[in-house]
């Protein structure tokens, strides 16, 4: 007979977060979709050294039965996206679950209430942490392993959380790009005429030599960008900082850069090479027979299959001018020179038909799609 369920509160100190993220190891098992996140790299998203926690709370919680950890949940309070959209939303995140409604059930139970107390009225995730992090929970393309900073989970997540009474809020789309067969002649047709018709506009290399200075031109875009999307949360000059350190050593030359015009920077792209293939031997810890098969990868000497083009954005008034097609021809044609077969562009907002023209016009399709679900509280 099994012993009762227990709902375990956790801190987000080390050892408690890592029995937290441990939990995923017995939900996916020998997935082969599966790509479990760099332990070490994760960590830091919990630590007190995230900027995240200066407008931000957190609590974790795991469930336990017959001296298992079956399940697990993150309630998020982030300040800054109440007081920008004017709500009193909890995040819910990092949630895994075996197979079990009862289970789930009780996970969702002890977030709600939490949020309640916390005077919140609504629940909205998956977040992990927030948007400007992994979000979205996959509900459609599970016959392939997610690229870098994309969610991936079992097919039965999906009628667990709406079984609990989990409704869409938005649904969030990945795009695929065949760069073998892909319209490459369009690319260059493309760019002529755009540096013929914006003869002002460069488009400037990131370099990671000199990171700290050019990313004083990413913060002047971002927040300008992005600052009208749903579920937008402004970064602070901290958290692009922590970002940036996390992401540095993934660079790759032509795969990031901003527009700039003489009135100053309105552009910014970010595209990396899909590491998760070389982290999945891995799983998740970097000391491990699986390093042989990584190092290739990490080293520069092996090429990976797939690039994720992950941001994407034009401040307001420099859209209208075809700068978002600019970058992204410029960064599939990188991919093309440096020998990527696929790309994937993500992710995308179901409704944000503008971004979604321009990623068609270079033959992009949806693959996956992501769905964020909000619960009343």
């Amino acid at each position: 007979m099994s012993s009762p369920l227990e709902i375990i509160a956790l801190t987000r100190q080390s050892r408690d977060v890592s029995r937290f993220l441990n939990v995923a190891y017995a939900i996916y098992g020998e997935d082969p979709h599966w790509v479990a996140p760099l332990l070490m790299d994760l960590k830091k998203v919990f630590s007190d050294a995230n900027p995240l926690f200066q407008h931000a709370e957190m609590q974790l919680w795991v469930a336990r039965r017959d001296g298992r950890d079956i399940g697990r949940i993150a309630g998020i309070i982030e300040r800054s996206h109440n007081e920008f959209h004017g709500e009193r939303t909890a995040f819910f995140g990092f949630f895994e679950c075996l197979d079990d409604a009862g289970v789930c059930a009780r996970l969702f139970e002890v977030v709600t209430v939490w949020a309640r107390e916390r005077g919140m009225n609504r629940l909205l995730g998956p977040m992990n942490p927030t948007t400007n992090d992994e979000c979205g929970l996959l509900i459609e393309g599970y016959d392939s392993p997610p690229v870098l900073m994309m969610t991936y989970n079992p097919r039965y997540y999906q009628p667990l959380l709406e079984g609990v009474g989990c409704t869409k809020a938005k649904d969030l789309l990945a795009f695929a790009f065949d760069m073998v067969n892909g319209p490459k002649e369009r690319f260059a047709r493309f760019m002529e005429k755009f540096r013929r018709r914006e003869p002002n506009v460069r488009l400037v290399p990131l370099d990671k030599k000199d990171l700290a200075a050019q990313l004083a031109k990413v913060k002047v875009v971002y927040n300008q960008a992005w600052e009208k999307n749903w579920g937008f949360v402004p970064m602070t000059d901290g958290e692009i900082d922590f970002m940036a350190e996390r992401l540095k050593p993934l660079l790759t030359d032509g795969l990031a850069f901003v527009a700039e015009t003489p009135d100053g920077p309105v552009g910014f792209l970010l595209a990396m090479p899909d590491f998760n293939e070389a982290l999945k031997p891995l799983r998740g810890r970097m000391l491990s027979w699986g390093l042989l098969k990584a190092l290739p990868y990490f080293l520069g000497w092996k090429p990976t299959k797939y690039v994720r083009c992950i941001t994407l954005g034009v401040t307001a008034k420099a859209r209208g001018r075809g700068i978002e097609a600019a970058m992204l021809a410029e960064a599939l044609t990188t991919c093309l020179r440096l020998g990527y077969q696929r790309g994937e562009a993500s992710w995308i907002l179901e409704d944000n038909t503008p971004v979604q023209r321009t990623i068609g016009l270079f033959g992009g399709e949806v693959y996956k799609r992501y769905r964020v679900y909000e619960r009343p509280v």
